[in-house]
């Protein structure tokens, strides 16, 4: 009877003992998803992760990533979301600076832009001889040829928040007021290469920088179109020194471009008021081309939020290029001379074709044609 006793009470410690390990268990595999999460151990890295990391080259332009548990515990910052502002309240030039921020040490972008009226896949389109030399210069570049139609769309996504860059392109009466004013509406949002449809690459962009120079440390390339040394210059052109802008190179955001791209909307948008845009004293070349150009890039070169002219006795001018035979540099600017985008025209020092310095040649097809015949922004 004692032995059936003792028995019971072995089984029931040996019971109790079996439902505390089952209500624990039962316990743990209802655990609230708010509760803390047991530690786990990360998993080992592969074998020499470490090495190929240390070895592998920095590229400022592209973001490198770390995992979370690799990083120490001082190191580790929560991740923010970016404060939205309110744009309304910023001036045209902020607003563009905003949307499109500039960062000097970004790689070039590998983008190549034209316009024309049809796309190379056209049978109307005559300019395969030229659009197909940057293709073949740029091997892996995007090489984009936008049409009058694309060219409406694809500004619509890029400054849908800036409605007033919009009213103004779309108020710009005339096909070469448009094609202009796109160039400096896609570098300043995308970069890259702008060039005229009817230039040739004679040399990649890879060259247009010389080796000495930092490619982080420049955000602008340009040309001289224009160095005019003789007293009746101003009979032939309208600056004494004029920067081209059938072929520019830049990263996007550039200040350059910001300004540009302010000053056009602004005048567009007082000339709409006035219902008068272009006539003999506000020309196209005043307006949207190269002297509005030059102007701007001689505005930036003297500008203090840029350069520290603490110890310039005199602003940058004409006087510091004309003449000039191999390319300049000024802050984050490369100024190349007039035969890198103009060779062989046999005037103002500018070297033939096979010059080193000779980078793109341009055959000025329709540059100053009739207006109807500068096809960009036409909708019809």
């Amino acid at each position: 009877m004692a032995s059936r006793k003792m028995l019971s009470f072995k089984r029931a410690i040996v019971l109790a003992a079996f439902f505390l390990i089952v209500f624990i268990l039962l316990r743990q595999s209802h655990t609230s998803a708010n509760d803390p999460e047991p530690f786990r151990k990360p998993p080992p890295k592969p074998a020499g992760a470490s090495d190929q990391l240390a070895a592998a080259p920095h590229n400022p332009s592209t973001t490198t990533y770390t995992p979370e548990e690799d990083l120490p515990a001082k190191d580790r910052t929560p991740t923010a979301q970016k404060v939205m502002k309110d744009m309304s309240k910023m001036t045209l030039y902020e607003k563009l600076a905003y949307q499109y921020p500039y960062d000097v040490e970004t790689k070039f972008p590998a983008y190549i832009w034209q316009t024309w009226k049809w796309t190379p896949a056209s049978g109307e389109f005559t300019f395969r001889d030229q659009e197909a030399s940057w293709t073949m210069q740029h091997p892996g570049f995007v090489h984009e040829v936008i049409t009058d139609q694309v060219a409406v769309h694809l500004l619509r996504l890029l400054y849908a928040s800036i409605p007033e860059v919009l009213e103004a392109y779309n108020a710009l009466p005339q096909p070469v007021l448009k094609a202009d004013f796109f160039r400096y509406l896609i570098l300043l949002a995308r970069g890259g290469i702008y060039s005229d449809i009817d230039t040739f690459a004679i040399r990649s962009a890879l060259d247009w920088i010389p080796d000495s120079v930092p490619k982080e440390s420049i955000g602008l390339v340009v040309g001289i179109e224009a160095d005019p040394d003789r007293p009746d210059w101003k009979d032939w052109y309208s600056r004494r020194i004029q920067f081209c802008q059938w072929t520019i190179q830049a990263k996007p955001g550039h200040p350059v471009l910001r300004d540009i791209v302010a000053r056009i909307t602004k005048e567009t948008l007082k000339r709409k008021s006035e219902n008068l845009f272009v006539s003999k004293e506000k020309s196209v070349v005043e307006f949207t081309g190269p002297a509005v150009w030059t102007d701007v890039i001689f505005d930036y070169f003297n500008d203090p939020r840029y350069f520290d002219m603490s110890n310039n006795q005199n602003n940058i001018t004409y006087a510091n290029f004309t003449g000039i035979e191999t390319p300049k540099k000024v802050g984050d600017v490369v100024v190349l001379p007039i035969t890198s985008f103009s060779p062989g025209v046999q005037q103002m020092g500018a070297k033939d074709y096979d010059d080193p310095m000779a980078f793109v040649k341009h055959d000025f097809e329709g540059t100053w044609k009739p207006e109807s015949e500068r096809h960009i922004g036409e909708t019809n």
